[in-house]
């Protein structure tokens, strides 16, 4: 397989893989995102209000619903399809989306960003700093060669993998025409997944704008940028001709980084990707009239950003603050990610989340992962080449006048003031994981989505808003949908649980549980297939405000407006390269929660602000936890 994965003539891999269909094999006759009927979204909307308001509240908010539904919410609909009909490149969502977030003017960072550590290399001594940030800066440089030539394998969900994630199935659809090739995996059961998204993970920035940022991609530039210790530097990893860099050359330009004894900056730049998006266009304008347009333009054209700490990880708690933030000198926020190396070789992706979803940020970090363990670029015994990295690497230097070392100094208090409260807390339970919940007929995602509601009603007695993403990637230009984990089934059950559980029989509680996942198995299903509510009724919002008519009373009932403030804001994500994931509260009051639903233990990340209790929350979600596997198994629960 050597001439298979394309080597240069120094013999080191330049791709990951070819695959035999093409990449964007699929994407041409990809399924349109749907727009669901008004009337289901309706009544959706009223399902997903109901555990939260009082008889009184639900009345007026159906009254408003039936209202908008027969009147101008239907106008709004006709004109959101007929739009939708003469835009069939895309889906009704593309624009709408890219606006909310590029519009938002918060810091990116807390707000927005996500991120995902790796797990350490199974092989202790490539742990190592500079070995695992060679290695994985070549890994990502093979994914966007890959990527770029058409070789990266199409994402695709199989359904029945055994059918269709086979040789002889990829060697006939090959040769089935774009338009058509959908149908033909779905013939065999196969999904395959929109990635319109991928292009930006390279060479790639969210650029501040006054009012609405820009995302700006320049794939015709060659370098890397490298952060340490607030300083940037930037080096060539792609040649003339389009090939990789030599590894060894790359560590001894990264081992150059390391070993410089540059003190750190007095005025960091990193910080003003921190702040405020209106703030920061502002101080930009300012660094370009005052000389720094190339610098700049190196950093919002590099490759990516790899940026590495000086420091080792302590434990998950300081592994999460690292990779979700940072010190906030050595990162660049509005890069399309950063791939963040500490000292021990602790390794993490932070995201920019306004040119795409975890699918496309996730399938990196897989390939990645798995190409720089099971074909690392170089060894501990690797010698790095003998170049001269002090003419190769260039330092970037800012010319910064009084009104920017003032700004940078603002930027720095405010994200000091911001991540001094932000508090994350994590738990792991290991009485019981995905395996023993199949064997008991339950859906893990439901189970864990149940008892983050039955902590919430122990700790603070009430039902709130709660949001769980789920991608709608099966459709062309898909994004996400809401799930809405909350139902009268949730609240039932957890007020059995919480409330009176010596009144119920564990027979009962058990069909209580059954009950909660057999809805939340349905809300997931009709929100993969784009038949959500939230979607669509932020499309007709967007519409109405679009077209200048005044906002209809059913988006300033109150109940709407508590719906949109998601005090639980949840999100999973399972794979092999993945140790542990979070992103912030998307509400002051609120809670942020990265879970992963293993074979036998559950994991779970919690970030708050001073306003709610995250440690008392995680202790109140592995009390639910522990009574709804105690009652699957049969066993009594003490209150």
């Amino acid at each position: 397989a050597r001439w298979r994965r394309g080597y240069s003539s120094a013999g080191a891999a330049e791709y990951l893989h070819r695959s035999i269909v093409p990449t964007m094999h699929y994407q041409k006759s990809l399924p349109r995102l749907p727009i669901p009927k008004l009337e289901d979204t309706i009544r959706r909307y009223l399902n997903a209000q109901k555990p939260l308001l009082n008889d009184d509240q639900f009345r007026k908010t159906e009254d408003l619903a039936r209202d908008f539904e027969k009147g101008i919410g239907r106008e709004l609909h006709e004109q959101l399809v007929a739009q939708d009909n003469q835009n069939k490149h895309t889906s009704y969502i593309t624009g709408p989306w890219f606006d909310m977030y590029l519009k938002a003017r918060e810091p990116v960072v807390l707000n927005f960003n996500a991120f995902m550590s790796f797990n350490p290399d199974p092989k202790s001594e490539y742990n190592d700093q500079l070995i695992r940030a060679t290695n994985m800066t070549v890994s990502a440089i093979r994914f966007m060669k890959t990527f770029r030539a058409g070789y990266l394998e199409p994402e695709v969900f199989h359904l029945n993998p055994e059918k269709s994630d086979t040789q002889i199935f990829k060697k006939i659809i090959r040769f089935v025409p774009s338009s058509l090739s959908w149908f033909g995996a779905y013939m065999v059961n196969a999904y395959p997944l929109d990635m319109s998204q991928y292009f930006r993970l390279f060479n790639s920035t969210r650029l501040p704008k006054l009012n609405r940022d820009e995302l700006y991609t320049d794939e015709k530039a060659k370098h890397l940028l490298v952060l340490r210790n607030g300083n940037f530097y930037v080096f060539d990893v792609i040649d003339r001709d389009g090939n990789m860099l030599k590894p060894s050359e790359i560590q001894a330009h990264l081992k150059y980084i390391l070993t410089d004894n540059s003190p750190a900056p007095a005025f960091p730049l990193g910080y003003l990707s921190s702040e405020n998006r209106d703030t920061w266009a502002l101080l930009r304008k300012n660094l370009l009239d005052n000389g720094n347009e190339e610098a700049l333009q190196k950093v919002d054209s590099a490759v990516f950003c790899l940026s590495l700490d000086d420091f080792p990880i302590k434990d998950f708690v300081h592994l999460s603050h690292t990779m979700l933030h940072g010190d906030g000198a050595n990162r660049w926020y509005d890069k399309s990610f950063n791939l963040i190396i500490t000292k021990d070789g602790t390794a993490g992706v932070n995201f920019e989340h306004s040119w795409g979803d975890g699918v496309a940020v996730l399938r990196f970090q897989n390939e990645v992962f798995k190409d720089s363990i099971k074909a690392p670029a170089i060894s501990p015994q690797s010698q790095p080449a003998s170049v001269d990295s002090s003419r190769a690497v260039q330092k970037l230097d800012f010319k910064l006048n009084d009104a920017l070392k003032a700004g940078i100094t603002k930027a720095k208090q405010r994200f000091d003031a911001n991540v001094e409260a932000l508090s994350l807390n994590l738990i792991q339970f290991n009485e019981g994981g995905k395996d023993l919940l199949k064997q008991k007929k339950v859906s893990p995602d439901a189970v864990a989505q149940l008892a983050f509601q039955m902590a919430f009603l122990r700790q603070y007695n009430q039902t709130v808003a709660t949001y769980e993403s789920c991608s709608t990637a099966a459709f062309k230009h898909g994004r996400t949908e809401t799930i809405r984990p909350a139902s009268i089934h949730t609240k039932k059950c957890s007020e059995a649980f919480v409330r009176e559980p010596s009144k119920h029989s564990t027979e009962e509680l058990q069909k209580l549980i059954v009950e909660c996942s057999k809805y939340h198995g349905r809300l997931t299903k009709e929100a993969a297939m784009g038949q959500g509510f939230d979607r669509h009724l932020f499309g007709l919002r967007y519409l109405a405000l679009s077209k200048g008519v005044a906002l209809p009373d059913f988006y300033q009932d109150q109940a709407y407006a508590r719906l949109n403030h998601n005090i639980i804001s949840t999100s999973t994500l399972l794979s092999p390269a993945v140790q542990l994931g979070g992103f912030g509260p998307v509400v002051s009051d609120g809670f942020g929660v990265g879970y992963q639903v293993h074979d036998d233990w559950i994991g779970c990340n919690v970030s708050s602000y001073p306003t709610r209790n995250g440690k008392e929350f995680l202790q109140c979600i592995y009390k639910s936890l522990e009574d709804i596997f105690n009652v699957l198994k049969g066993k009594k629960i003490g209150s």
